[in-house]
C-alpha cells in the first residue's frame, strides 16, 4: 500500500527539522513554502509566520534588493555554495550567516522553486573578533621608540613571505608579536602553529617537528602529521 501524501509531508517535515541548518524552500513567487525549526531558530520567525510569506519579508537580508543569491540560483540555474550574508531577526539583530541555494524540481523535471540552506556564523565571527582583538598589532603596548618603530614595520613584515627572526628575553611577548604579524598577513586565515621546542625531548624533536608514520619507532601505533604540515600554508612560530 503506498504511503499518503500527510504521511510523505510529515516525513519530509522531521527530517527537515532534524537539520542543524536553516531550511527553507519559496515557490516561484518568492513564498515560503517550507521553513524547519532550525530557521526558526536562527530568524525569531515562527514556521507559522513565515509559511505563506514573501522570504525577503522574514530575512531582511542586505542582498535581498540587489545580489539575491535564491533568485540568481532560479535565474540561471547554478547552485550557489558558501556564500554570507547577514540577515535581520525578529528582534532587529543583524545575524552573519553562510549560505547555499539549489533549484527546486517537479517530477517532471520543471522549475518549482527553490530551496536555501544557511547557518548562523555568530558565535564564528564573534571568536574572528576576539582573535583578531587579543593578537592585533593595536594591543601591543610600548611606548618606546623601538616599539613605535615595532609598530610601523609589523605591517610591512607581515607583508612578506620571508622567515621572520624575533628576540627578546623571555616573558617579553614575542609569540604576541608573532601573531600579531600572523593576523596581519595574508595567511590570517591559515592556522598558526606554535612550538615549544625547550619543552620537547631530543628524542621526539624530528618526530613533532616533521611527522612520522605508523611503526617508525616503539609505540609509533598510527602515521601522525609534523607541527611543519599543520602549519602549511599558515605560520609556524618555533
Amino acid at each position: 500500500m503506498a504511503p499518503q501524501r500527510s504521511d510523505v509531508l510529515e516525513r519530509e517535515a522531521t527530517i527537515l527539522d532534524s537539520i542543524n541548518e536553516g531550511v527553507f524552500t519559496v515557490d516561484r513567487g518568492w513564498r515560503i513554502t517550507t521553513f524547519n525549526q532550525a530557521a526558526e531558530r536562527i530568524t525569531g520567525v515562527s514556521r507559522e509566520q513565515a509559511i505563506g510569506s514573501p522570504c525577503c519579508d522574514v530575512f531582511r537580508a542586505n542582498i535581498c534588493e540587489k545580489d539575491c543569491a535564491l533568485r540568481r540560483t532560479m535565474e540561471t540555474g547554478t547552485p550557489i555554495v558558501n556564500a554570507t550574508a547577514h540577515i535581520v531577526d525578529e528582534h532587529g539583530r543583524r545575524v552573519p550567516i553562510r549560505l547555499a541555494t539549489a533549484l527546486l524540481k517537479g517530477r517532471n523535471g520543471q522549475i518549482v522553486g527553490g530551496v536555501e540552506t544557511f547557518q548562523d556564523l555568530t558565535q564564528v565571527e564573534q571568536l574572528q573578533k576576539e582573535l583578531h582583538a587579543r593578537y592585533s598589532f593595536e594591543d601591543i603596548v610600548g611606548r618606546s621608540p623601538a616599539m613605535i618603530r615595532l609598530f610601523e614595520i609589523l605591517p610591512q613584515i607581515a607583508a612578506s613571505s620571508s622567515t621572520v627572526l624575533i628576540e627578546g628575553a623571555s616573558g617579553t611577548g614575542k609569540e604576541l608579536v608573532a601573531r600579531a604579524i600572523h593576523t596581519l598577513s595574508p595567511r590570517k586565515d591559515r592556522p598558526f602553529v606554535a612550538v615549544n621546542c625547550a619543552a620537547l625531548p631530543d628524542a621526539l624533536l624530528e618526530s613533532e617537528l616533521f611527522g612520522h608514520t605508523a611503526g617508525a619507532f616503539t609505540d609509533a601505533r598510527r602515521d601522525k602529521p609534523g607541527r611543519f604540515q599543520l602549519a602549511d600554508g599558515g605560520t609556524i612560530f618555533l
